[in-house]
Order: structure tokens, then sequence, then C-alpha cells
């Protein structure tokens, strides 16, 4: 009896890649390309100015100059594109059911704990709200509309306060109104607060304040973006 083997999927290479991200990114600046290449010339130029007055000035010099120049225009290009199409994702999922979620659940780092599943959820609407548990204390991001989160917002608190005495408390709302915070922005707002706690408490209160919550498995929850939609492929 023969024994079947299955071959490791095989990753797209670099090219590849790098176009799937050219093409992402276009979709919401059309003028990249002109930018990149631009880029580049730009770069290179200033490679050959550079030839041209160190002396001694020699043809080798200035073709030395020329491909360092063309090296370093590819890498400012390529730095230029990576953050451009960090800036169209978050253009892309801004208002989008479950966005909150796949910004806290790539985007934080070790020194919080977070899952693209809300703990709350309007199965109407689609309001949500998540929770965050770090070295910052707690937050809860609300996503969806700020009157009709109140009650969830309010119940998620009311059971980290139960079992998080004299932890922080951060709630957050994602929009762009007043007091609102853009989700480009989610991120960044959430790990600039400061420490509070240590490492010890962090897992114990998100230990218990995970034993409280109520499972919300069987509701119809929107889950984070779906990555391969949403999120900008990047060229390994």
């Amino acid at each position: 009896m023969s024994s079947r083997s299955t071959s490791p999927e095989k990753r797209p290479g670099f090219f590849r890649q790098l176009r799937s991200l050219v093409t992402f990114t276009k979709d919401v600046y059309p003028w990249l390309p002109w930018v990149l290449i631009a880029i580049i010339v730009v770069v290179t130029g200033l490679g050959v100015l550079v030839g041209f007055f160190i002396p001694p000035m020699a043809i080798w010099s200035i073709i030395l100059w020329g491909v360092t120049g063309v090296m370093f225009g590819i890498l400012a290009a390529m730095i230029t594109l990576t953050r451009l199409s960090t800036t169209a994702m978050y253009k892309k999922i801004d208002g989008m059911p479950g966005a909150a979620g796949h910004v806290l659940s790539t985007a934080l780092g070790r020194k919080w704990s977070a899952s693209d599943t809300p703990v709350g959820v309007n199965p109407k609407t689609q309001d949500a709200v998540y929770r965050v548990v770090g070295r910052g204390g707690v937050v809860i991001i609300g996503e969806g509309s700020r009157g009709r989160l109140t009650r969830l917002v309010s119940d998620e608190k009311m059971k980290a306060q139960r079992v998080a005495t004299g932890v922080p408390i951060n709630v957050f709302y994602i929009g762009h109104g007043e007091g609102d915070v853009p989700i480009a922005k989610l991120a960044s707002t959430i790990k600039a607060l400061p420490t509070k706690i240590d490492r010890g408490t962090m897992a114990a209160v998100l230990k218990r304040i995970e034993s409280v919550s109520q499972s919300v498995t069987s509701l119809p929850i929107p889950k984070g973006i779906d990555p391969m939609k949403a999120r900008a492929p990047r060229p390994r």
C-alpha cells in the first residue's frame, strides 16, 4: 500500500508578492507607480552627481556611484511602498465590522493580549466591544455607533472592575468624531498608555476577567477582517 505524502504549500515568489503589494496599494493611491519610479530616478541621479563631483572624476567612479544610487533608490522606493501600503490598508478597513479586531490581534505586540473576536456584540447592528489586557491595564474598545454601544461597554467595564480592582480601565471608541480614535491610530494609542502593572498581575487579571466573561461564540460575531482581503501583502 503506497503512502501518500502531501507537499507543503508553495509560497508566492518575491516578485509575485511585490506585484500584489503594488496592486493592493495602487487601488487607494493610483499615482503610486509614478512616485516609485521618480524616487528611483532621483536617487540614482544623485548618485551619478556624487560621482561627478568627488575627485578624482573617472568613468568607473561615476558608474560605481550610479549603481549605488540605484540600490539606494530601490531601498527608498520599497520603504515608501511599505508605508503607503499600511496607510492603504487602514483606509480600506475603516468603518468595516471587525476592523478593530484585526488591528488588535496583529499590531499590539507582546505587552498586550487581545483577540480578533469581540467580547460583546449586537447581532442586529454588528456593533461590537473588544477587550485588551496589558501592562497598561484593561482597555475596552467600542466599534460602531457610540449611542448603541453604551450598554455593551458598561457591561464589559463592570466585569473588569469586579475582578481587576486598582487596575486602570480605559475606554476607546473607534471613529472620527470628537473624542474618538481613528482605526489607523488605535494600536499606537493603546501602546502609548503608561505601564501600570507587572507581567504577573497582567496574567492574573487576564485569567480572572476571562473567567467572568460570558461565552458569545454562539452569536454571529464579526471576527477580524480577512487578512487576505484587507491586509497589505508584504514581500518576503
